[in-house]
């Protein structure tokens, strides 16, 4: 197997949900493979570079293995190495997250006009 379609590899992987998931991520150019945008029947091929943001986090990753199965947690994370200053900046995120509290990320008001413009860019519709 030379290649596999990037939607089918992030699901397989356990990046999304859903296949449709996943390629709604590379519509919205959230993915990218080898620092050029990727659309969902981008092939992936071993040693490829893959940047994917989610609601997770971003991750900056190397493709080791190719799969068209779903499998298990464990054994989709022998799928892909993490690289270190990926790793690194989720943890700094993480502890920040952590520093600010809960109340940081909930709003209990409807978003306002500036906030609806903001939530309408980072989903492409802006």
């Amino acid at each position: 197997m030379t290649g596999i379609r990037i939607d089918k590899w992030l699901w397989a992987a356990r990046f999304f949900k859903t296949r449709e998931q996943a390629s709604k991520a590379c519509e919205m150019s959230r993915i990218s493979s080898n620092k050029q945008r990727a659309k969902p029947s981008r092939e992936v091929r071993l040693g490829d570079m893959l940047e994917i943001k989610n609601e997770a986090g971003d991750f900056e990753v190397e493709v080791l293995t190719l799969s068209e199965q779903r499998a298990a947690a464990a054994i989709a994370q022998t799928y892909y190495r993490e690289t270190a200053a990926s790793m690194e900046q989720r943890r700094k995120v993480a502890e920040e997250r952590k520093l600010l509290g809960p109340d940081a990320y909930t709003h209990s008001a409807r978003p306002t006009k500036r906030d609806r413009r903001l939530i309408h860019s980072f989903n492409g519709r802006g």
